[in-house]
């Protein structure tokens, strides 16, 4: 019976050691992504997922390392085409200046827009209907030349990364869908093969200290080994005729479609675009973009009138009236933009673009897509998993003195 119980006990320790490398290893996983905000007593007491902690940097490793180098803003505000940007926005971007006639024309010269016959003030709606396509052909050969002013990618990116740590969580879920289930798995693989060693170390030393530092071990070279595998080897490595290459790398082309996708479904998306352009810091320049144009559209509405309608309204109020109509144009561009939204995705087509040139990437360039926002905490990983296998040697102490 000693016997038995003796070898159940030896037995025991690799299965305990399989166990110890599956769980901390999963806890490791989930240590990377949750919790999303810093849960306990800063700055030492608690823990943030390191990807939801290290958003700003992964922000910026975005914008500077992939769509910084991959994906140019000119080339991209090149691809829009103005009559069909004006045709899918036309109907609702006539209501729309419509309304912001009436608006500025009340609010600006009151009894001339009120003594104005229903004819007349459609002779007015229908001369600045028809200058529509070509106000938007200026402005938006305007907007692709300096679109770089008005539109900052990184500010872009970074602002709606920091906002939503789920985004970043996604990316990197979605980019390591295989990777992640690996690491686990392998843990309990690593784990069973690392239990062996203090097993036979335990039947000729069966000292207090063995089975703490084998759990020890276990939870460091297993998290450890799993990393490694991820990245590691860069390029294609033959061993035995049998090629090796990181599992992550090996992926480049899968990952570069799935990473891409979720960059245009949730980043640079039309609605954040636009966003950007109107809230960001690029907003001044593309309000200035629109009164120039405006400006120089009214001139020209009101030319054959001059001088009796400056004389009519007032100096003071025809120039106050340039003013309110490019700032309501501005204000509401948020309600006939939305339509050119699909126009917009379907003709930049940002995921097809950033995927293809993702794809011939550099394994070294590839591989800091994801791993430096996070690398230089991968310690904490490695320590937890360390800590956790110890504490499980001791507690696997526990039940084999008993």
């Amino acid at each position: 019976m000693d016997f038995d119980i003796t070898t159940l006990t030896l037995l025991s320790i690799p299965l305990i050691s399989a166990f110890v490398g599956w769980s901390t290893n999963f806890l490791a996983l989930k240590m990377m992504f949750y919790p999303m905000e810093f849960v306990g007593i800063r700055p030492i007491f608690g823990w943030q997922g390191l990807i939801p902690a290290k958003r700003k940097e992964m922000a910026e490793i975005a914008a500077e390392l992939v769509l910084g180098k991959l994906l140019n803003a000119k080339e991209l505000a090149a691809k829009i085409d103005a009559k069909e940007l004006t045709k899918v926005m036309e109907r609702r971007l006539k209501q729309v200046l419509r309304k912001i006639v009436d608006e500025v024309m009340r609010e600006s010269a009151p009894s001339v827009w009120a003594a104005m016959p229903v004819h007349g003030k459609n002779l007015v709606y229908a001369r600045i209907e028809a200058d529509i396509p070509n106000i938007v052909n200026n402005m938006v050969d305007d907007f692709k030349y300096n679109v770089e002013e008005i539109v900052d990618i990184k500010e872009l990116v970074v602002t709606k990364l920091i906002e939503s740590p789920e985004i970043i969580n996604e990316i990197f879920l979605k980019s390591g869908e295989k990777e992640f289930p690996f690491v686990e798995h392998s843990g309990f693989i690593f784990g069973l093969l690392f239990g062996f060693p203090t097993m036979f170390i335990w039947m000729y030393l069966p000292e207090w200290w063995v089975l703490p530092l084998g759990g020890l071990l276990v939870g460091y070279l297993t998290n450890w080994l799993a990393l490694k595998v991820i990245f590691e080897p860069k390029h294609p490595t033959k061993v035995m005729g049998i090629t090796f290459q990181g599992m992550f790398l090996k992926r480049q082309d899968e990952v570069s479609r799935v990473y891409s996708a979720v960059i245009e479904e949730k980043l640079v998306t039309s609605e954040n675009i636009l966003k950007t352009a109107l809230y960001g810091s690029g907003s001044g320049q593309l309000l200035e973009l629109i009164e120039l144009h405006v400006n120089d559209a009214i001139d020209r509405y009101v030319a054959f009138a001059q001088p009796y309608f400056t004389l009519g309204v007032g100096t003071e109020t025809y120039y106050k009236m340039r003013d309110m109509s490019s700032k309501h144009i501005f204000d509401n561009t948020e309600r006939y933009m939305p339509y050119a939204f699909d126009y917009i995705k379907n003709t930049l087509n940002i995921a097809d673009e950033l995927s293809a040139r993702m794809k011939k990437l550099s394994p070294e360039e590839f591989e800091g897509v994801l791993r430096p926002a996070y690398e230089a905490d991968e310690w904490k990983l490695i320590l937890t998993g360390s800590l956790l296998g110890m504490g499980a040697g001791f507690l696997q102490l526990y039940f084999v003195l008993m």
